[in-house]
């Protein structure tokens, strides 16, 4: 197989993910250890890809000064912004124009917030092997109610684009992964607002050609939410999931350079500690992604959640399931669970926020 082309689609504002995104896009917050995007770069190397081209619109100044020309990554690294949003099918377009692929050459395009172990070697071969007009990732998924599902037929060619619905046909769910053969990107309108999902895919299946369906079950996890982003960190700490850039052996916790973890804390589950992070005698954390400089004071218990840059949790407060913004500082005795999220910079007094009643 040729060296390969990719599109990484990278404009999305990571709504979802406030507060943590106000500062950062998603695609470059800390995930085991590293900036999310890392993992997929790492991942799309080992399977061929050397050129890869950002399709940047949200925060785009942010990209570059992470990864630069990617030569530390052993690819070529490319960056194309969109003045205004141009939706998913206008953002491969745009980004299509710094592609070197000819018209027959296939492309691979991928989301910037999705963790995947399927094979994706496989995937284009199977392209190419049915010389398909695009082959989209389809994973299979317990609860398809939450998305849009993707019937195929029994040659798995790609029938239909289904919205969310109550009763879905199939279990089958657009992963977010496409091969495109170029000639076919090139018939994208260009500088319109697109979408590939509601115009694209649906308008070549009309036409008659093939969009072929590539399905499995392996890993697969969209990381827009709080929780899935803590899981997708987790998982790969854990190795759920490998991942060639993961900065240190899978284990309870990663900790990075710089980090100071007591031998008295108890660290476990998958928790990610970042640069110069503290974690103080007594303290416990589980499953969490401690962001740079973020200290977990003696006594206080830290579960399934996110500390931004610098955020302080002072003794004997309980963060459960919650989101502590960049800077944030949580006064001793808080109880923050159930999804709650506080801003960067904001400092909570003692006791302002409990959930039990006891004195």
């Amino acid at each position: 197989m040729p060296d390969l082309e990719a599109i990484l689609l990278v404009g999305g504002q990571g709504t979802r993910l406030r507060p943590l995104t106000l500062g950062t896009p998603k695609p470059l917050l800390p995930t085991a250890g590293v900036p999310f995007l890392a993992h997929q770069l790492a991942r799309a190397r080992s399977f061929g890809v050397r050129r890869i081209v950002f399709a940047t619109s949200y925060k785009a100044s942010m990209f570059e000064p992470v990864f630069g020309d990617g030569s530390a990554l052993g690819l070529s690294l490319e960056y194309m912004t969109e003045e205004t949003p141009l939706g998913t099918g206008g953002a491969i377009r745009n980004a299509a124009q710094a592609l070197g692929a000819g018209p027959s050459d296939p492309v691979l395009v991928l989301n910037g917030d999705i963790l995947s172990g399927h094979d994706i070697g496989d995937q284009v071969r199977a392209h190419l092997a049915r010389e398909a007009a695009v082959t989209l990732h389809l994973t299979e998924v317990d609860d398809p109610s939450r998305f849009g599902c993707v019937p195929t037929d029994g040659e798995g060619r790609v029938t239909a684009f289904l919205e969310k619905t109550p009763n879905p046909v199939t279990n089958r769910i657009n992963a977010g992964c496409y091969v495109f053969t170029r000639s076919v990107i090139d018939q994208i309108p260009k500088d319109e607002v697109v979408s590939v999902e509601r115009e694209t895919f649906p308008g070549l299946i009309e036409s008659g050609q093939l969009v072929l369906g590539y399905a499995d079950r392996t890993y697969w996890l969209d990381v827009g939410t709080p929780a899935a982003y803590v899981q997708g960190s987790r998982d790969l700490v854990l190795g759920r999931l490998g991942s060639p850039a993961l900065p240190g052996p899978h284990g309870e916790y990663l900790a990075l350079e710089g980090s100071r973890v007591s031998p008295e804390a108890k660290v476990r589950g998958g928790t990610a500690v970042g640069a110069r992070a503290v974690v103080e005698a007594g303290a416990t954390v589980v499953g969490s992604v401690l962001s740079d400089g973020c200290v977990v004071e003696a006594g206080a218990i830290v579960t399934d959640s996110v500390l931004g840059r610098g955020a302080r949790v002072c003794a004997g407060t309980v963060v459960r399931d919650a989101v502590v913004g960049d800077g944030a500082v949580v006064g001793p005795g808080n109880e923050l669970q159930a999804g709650v999220r506080i801003w960067p910079g904001v400092e909570l007094p003692e006791r302002a926020v409990r959930y039990s009643s006891d004195v």
